[in-house]
């Protein structure tokens, strides 16, 4: 099975750490965190990488080269002018082969501990296009909880009733014709999918985090040196 990893990001919000790297190559306990996921995804059984990336692509390909230190091959679908993240998912799906049934996809700045399983099966099962990973919202702020008109508790990062996209997706292999030569899946391709009918949505409750800005960061780094990442049993 085939995984594009969607890793053009220049990751302005992280600055000094992308400096002189793209978002997914700023390291994470040791490692970048694109090879955290990649070490994820051949746990799901990936055995083919494609790295869609533009910005400083390569840094990534000096990294991660061929993938014959990696576990799995790996192959580049470079952006020489930005196509945005629709635009480099539907280049980098072009290097999958057409008679593929499924294809899986991610922005290549996220961790997840979720098995696969259960989302190809709810995939299969609903006859959807698409099918994303959402993850609870949990809040940055803390809730102040009142009874009438007074303080009574506070919630430190509660857990919203709300889901967001988790940036994983398990495709169908003939989603790369619904996608824009440049633009952005997310407000194109998915809305029209939705209205549809056909964008699935599965609710993840594993560890998922994702890293947009330097506090990111150094809370995952703080949080990976107590609790490693375990991609058994989830």
């Amino acid at each position: 099975m085939y995984a594009v990893l969607i890793a053009g990001g220049r990751g302005e919000r992280l600055r000094p750490l992308t400096a002189n790297v793209p978002k997914p190559m700023v390291s994470v306990a040791g490692k970048p965190i694109m090879q955290h996921q990649m070490e994820w995804y051949l746990e799901q059984g990936v055995d083919h990488f494609v790295i869609s990336c533009g910005y400083l692509h390569e840094v990534i390909e000096a990294h991660f080269g061929n993938g014959s230190e990696f576990g799995a091959p790996i192959s580049y679908a470079i952006e020489h002018s930005p196509l945005g993240r629709g635009g480099g998912l539907r280049q980098g799906m072009q290097q999958v082969p057409r008679d593929d049934e499924l294809v899986l996809a991610s922005n290549a700045d996220i961790l997840t501990e979720q098995n696969l399983d259960s989302m190809f099966d709810q995939h299969r099962a609903d006859g959807n296009m698409a099918t994303i990973l959402l993850a609870p919202y949990i809040s940055q702020f803390g809730i102040v909880e009142l009874d009438g008109r007074k303080v009574s508790n506070f919630a430190t990062n509660p857990v919203l009733p709300h889901w967001i996209n988790g940036g994983i997706y398990v495709l169908n292999r003939a989603f790369e014709d619904h996608l824009p030569e440049v633009g952005d899946h997310e407000d194109s391709t998915f809305p029209n999918l939705a209205s549809r009918g056909l964008l699935g949505a599965f609710k993840s409750k594993a560890r998922w985090r994702g890293m947009d800005s330097v506090k990111d960061h150094a809370n995952l780094e703080k949080e990976l040196a107590n609790q490693p990442l375990n991609y058994a049993g989830n």
